[in-house]
């Protein structure tokens, strides 16, 4: 029973970094990339996992310093002080709420489309917020236990739709290759890749055991990886770039990568497959979003996580995103890019690597628990790829 309960743990954490990780990012990741090519993209998905990775176990390695149940707004108070807090408490609801945006306005487009348009999308937008969000309320053994049937259902309808989709794939759409565009996809690649403000709360779940969440990070971390290139693969290799229903069109309009494929692929029973998949993605990823960004904020306004305070937490968090997006619904793509841009560059790139730079040798914690090797080096290199990115947003 112990070895069960075990493996069931570190399964339900890798699971749920893959989750998150694999939402609504992935949706708009051949949107953004296709102007640069299949193997521009690759290139860029393996620098981006790389970079995610290490910063995850940066968190890990603040997370063993700290005290049970301490969160990100902990984290950063404790190792960079009070303004370090300030800041951290600016990008994550800067970061959150746009992430919130996407997830609720592909999230009512992609349950309209399920349904064959038979309400309007504020409808269907309305409801998902109504469907998803209680299990949230309920805690991480809830979303959990959830979120495995969710990816029970994104593996499944994922390898039918990869098994089914590849006879329709024109391998000349994929020789294509302009290294100068790929660049400009960076944040939105960045957004797709992000799933360390979980690692808190999946460190306490996992009994603080730090091998189990460190192979947690790293396999949760290459499933998405892996699933990236395949879907990469078949939408660039199906999809041409210009032309009506084409990428760049679908760029303009702010689509995510399901719509385009109707045009391409006449068979309905493939394109209900699809549209499955990226009900699956985004649900595990709204929910592993949701569940770090309610225990952020009990953590840092010091709340009880179970009764009113939660409640009222949680109310806010799901209807202001839904307000905006009922406002305006076509914000998904730029949602992303302002969150990857400037939120998850700042947040889960640069924040991490400035904790653990304070933690390491400013605040005298053991080395003993270190995650990543490579000493200021490593951080320094990580740091400047940050700033990379910060400027390729500035510019674009």
């Amino acid at each position: 029973m112990h070895i069960v309960h075990t493996f069931g743990h570190l399964v339900g954490g890798t699971l749920l970094i893959a989750g998150t990780s694999v939402g609504v990012g992935m949706l708009a990741l051949p949107i953004a990339t296709g102007n640069g090519g299949f193997v521009p993209a690759l290139c860029l998905y393996l620098l981006c996992w790389l970079f995610m990775l290490c910063t995850g176990l940066l968190v890990l390695e603040a997370c063993i310093w700290m005290p049970k149940n301490a969160n990100l707004i902990t984290l950063s108070t404790q190792l960079l002080g009070k303004w370090g807090g300030r800041c951290c408490w600016t990008l994550y609801l800067f970061l959150f709420s746009c992430l919130m945006i996407a997830h609720i306005s592909s999230g009512g487009g992609v349950l309209a489309d399920l349904s064959g348009n038979h309400f309007p999308s504020w409808i269907s937008t309305v409801l998902y917020v109504i469907l998803f969000s209680p299990i949230v309320y309920f805690g991480a053994l809830w979303v959990d236990r959830s979120n495995l049937l969710m990816m029970a259902g994104l593996v499944l309808t994922y390898i039918l739709f990869v098994s089914t989709s590849a006879s329709y794939v024109t391998p000349s759409l994929l020789k294509r290759m302009d290294w100068g565009a790929i660049w400009w996809s960076l944040p939105v690649v960045f957004t797709a890749f992000g799933y360390q403000s979980l690692i808190p709360t999946l460190f306490n779940y996992m009994n603080r055991n730090v091998s189990k969440v460190r192979l947690a990070l790293i396999l949760g971390t290459t499933l998405p990886l892996v699933i990236y290139v395949i879907w990469e693969l078949l939408i660039l290799g199906i999809v041409p770039l210009e032309g009506k229903g084409g990428l760049l069109e679908a760029l303009h309009k702010g689509d995510s990568a399901v719509n385009p494929l109707g045009d391409y692929i006449h068979n309905k029973t493939l394109l209900s497959l699809g549209q499955a998949f990226a009900f699956f993605a985004m649900t595990t990823s709204y929910w592993g979003i949701s569940i770090a960004f309610v225990d952020f904020l009990l953590d840092g306004l010091k709340l009880s996580k179970a009764g009113k305070g939660k409640a009222i937490v949680c109310a806010v968090i799901f209807l202001f995103p839904l307000i905006i997006t009922l406002a305006n619904p076509h914000l998904f793509i730029t949602a992303l890019n302002i969150a990857g841009g400037y939120g998850v560059a700042l947040l889960l790139g640069a924040m991490p690597v400035l904790m653990v730079w304070a933690g390491r040798y400013y605040k005298g914690h053991s080395l003993m628990h270190q995650q990543l090797p490579g000493g200021k080096i490593t951080l320094s290199i990580l740091l400047g790829f940050v700033l990379f990115e910060l400027v390729i947003t500035l510019l674009s």
